[in-house]
């Protein structure tokens, strides 16, 4: 997604075809488990699966552009002599422009790799 690219849910935008959404959205969730770098951006795009707009839908293609480009980028994991558990957390406060409410975001590393 766009760096500080809000999405809303009655954004004007003319509507997309909802089961089209959900199958392309379904792939990219299912890429989730893979690709850690794209779970904050899903699960924006995700919240806008009952009524998606064509800026939605833009969104989400974004996102798929992003993977085209990064398709080598990994996680590796390594033998490391300093081994330990590093957390580290983000929140946006009042983010949503719908419900206003807070979002917040975790990554834990163990030695030399994102563990979640």
């Amino acid at each position: 997604m766009n760096l500080n690219e809000k999405l809303q849910q009655n954004d004007g935008a003319e509507m997309v075809d909802k089961h089209q959404f959900k199958s392309f959205v379904g792939g990219l969730i299912y890429l989730t488990h893979t690709r850690h770098d794209i779970s904050y951006s899903i699960g924006v795009i995700s919240r806008f699966m009952q009524c998606p707009s064509r800026d939605h839908f833009d969104a989400a293609k974004q996102v798929m552009r992003y993977i085209a480009g990064t398709i080598e980028y990994g996680i590796w994991y390594s033998k490391v002599s300093d081994f330990k558990l590093c957390g580290f957390t983000e929140s946006d406060w009042a983010s949503s422009l719908d419900d206003r409410r807070s979002v917040s975001a975790n990554v834990f590393t163990l030695g030399s790799g994102v563990i979640t």
